[in-house]
């Protein structure tokens, strides 16, 4: 059973930095990617990886985000700086297999399978 654990939620202050981790990320995943969703708004995708290192990321983010993984410990990151109220939401990681498609990073929601709980990230201004 496919267990995705994220951490490194919290509450910061406007142009601090955090980074997220998502242990569980095994080496049989070829896409993954970290979603987030704030509260009366859809889930969105915000960065995402696949195994040859290609990234993609939504145009909110770029600059700011980066989306990365460490094989040996089975865990992707975000690393998120210069933070602003807006990136407040419920951070997600997603992970799946490639079943034979070695396709380009994707940020849609409904190509996951495989989801975890959540780390909570707020930021006040």
């Amino acid at each position: 059973q496919v267990r995705l654990v994220e951490s490194g939620g919290d509450s910061v202050q406007a142009g601090e930095s955090l980074r997220l981790s998502c242990v569980g990320a095994e080496s049989r995943f070829y896409y993954m990617a970290w979603f987030r969703q704030a509260p009366g708004k859809e889930r969105e995708g915000v960065a995402a990886i696949v195994r040859n290192g290609s990234t993609k990321y939504a145009d909110s983010v770029k600059g700011r985000f980066t989306i990365s993984e460490d094989v040996s410990k089975n865990t992707l990151y975000l690393q998120m700086n210069s933070l602003k109220a807006e990136d407040s939401a419920m951070y997600y990681c997603a992970a799946d297999e490639n079943y034979g498609s070695w396709g380009p990073p994707n940020l849609s929601a409904s190509w996951y399978p495989n989801w975890g709980q959540g780390t909570r990230v707020t930021v006040t201004s």
